[in-house]
């Protein structure tokens, strides 16, 4: 009987697996791959991997790498499920120590974004708030928050990297692009640029604050490199066109292997970087906001184009063009209704 019919319980794979016991509270179980690589199921859709003692950490890394966090979107949680079939089935061996999370199991089977919270809103412990009180996607985010705590401390000296996958409802002039969490001071290391390319990422937004999305939460306080990686369109399970998302596939097979970085090569050896110029919130009654609905992320206003005013003030695009982010006037006052963004410079490899 091999590994993953003892982790799985027969289940074809990892994501078979964790989409029949969603609701599932399972113990802890932990099983040896013959080439003497740890497997420890913490948890439903929470593998913690270990390579043998012995083996050399190239990178000298250790990472988290995380899909699902919202249900529907199936491309990067497909991704991680076939690289874990890949390792059971000995295509390649373990390099460094992994923790690998499909964030909200009940709202992958529903083929939902959530169940009944944003769970990407939940993390720097706001799952703690009244609100929140027993929710099931408050309690997941608080545990997923310990595990990548006890992570992080079991493998401290190591770098940590955290890698959040998603995909998008909305349209983008920008498929792929990743989110890198506010930290004072901080600026992003080389290496995780060249990363994001290999990656075929080509897009980079430097966030403005702290927040609560996962990412955010492994940033400030386990002090990993982390990222919400946007990596393109929200299909069904089964509907994801795969060839799309090889880059991932690839530069996560070529982390976990443990194996040197390879050299960029056009078109993917240069990184546009973005920062936030301005935050468009949600003002009262008299708000008005001139974005579309329907417009996609990354589309760009030329200077004196007015994007929001009320009845006292007005957001005008300043002296170089700005493109807006994250579009959505349907919320409440005081909320954030979209981030408008400048191109920074641009990282070239190599």
């Amino acid at each position: 009987m091999t590994a993953s019919n003892h982790l799985f319980d027969f289940h074809p794979d990892w994501l078979a697996h964790t989409l029949a016991s969603a609701s599932s509270d399972l113990p802890e179980t932990k099983r040896q791959l013959p080439d003497g690589t740890q497997v420890s199921r913490k948890a439903n859709g929470v593998l913690w991997l270990t390579p043998p003692a012995g083996r050399k950490n190239v990178n000298n890394e250790a990472l988290i790498v995380s899909a699902g966090v919202h249900g529907n979107e199936t491309a990067p949680i497909e991704v991680l499920n076939g690289l874990v079939s890949e390792l059971f089935a000995g295509e390649w061996q373990l390099g460094c120590p992994v923790l690998l999370i499909l964030g909200n199991p009940p709202a992958m089977v529903a083929g939902q974004r959530f169940v009944d919270v944003n769970m990407n809103r939940l993390f720097n412990g706001a799952h703690g708030q009244a609100k929140y009180k027993g929710l099931p996607e408050a309690r997941r985010a608080q545990f997923l928050e310990e595990m990548c705590r006890q992570f992080a401390m079991a493998h401290h000296g190591l770098a940590l990297s955290h890698y959040d996958l998603h995909t998008a409802i909305r349209p983008s002039k920008r498929e792929r692009f990743a989110l890198y969490p506010f930290v004072p001071g901080r600026s992003v290391p080389a290496v995780q640029c060249e990363f994001l390319l290999e990656a075929e990422v080509e897009t980079l937004l430097l966030q403005h604050q702290e927040s609560t999305v996962f990412s955010s939460f492994t940033s400030s306080l386990l002090k990993a490199e982390s990222f919400t990686v946007e990596l393109g369109k929200v299909e069904p399970f089964g509907r994801n066109d795969l060839r799309r998302f090889r880059g991932i596939e690839r530069a996560l097979r070529r982390r976990f292997c443990g194996k040197p970085a390879p050299q960029a090569r056009p078109p993917f050896d240069r990184l546009t970087v973005f920062e936030v110029v301005h935050e468009v919130l949600n003002t009262g009654p008299s708000f008005r906001f001139h974005v579309p609905d329907e417009v996609a992320n990354f589309t760009q206003y030329p200077p004196g184009t007015v994007i929001w005013e009320d009845d006292e003030t007005s957001y005008r695009v300043g002296t170089a063009p700005e493109a807006v982010v994250f579009p959505n006037p349907h919320v409440p006052v005081g909320q954030r209704v979209g981030l408008m963004i400048r191109a920074k410079n641009e990282f070239r490899a190599g």
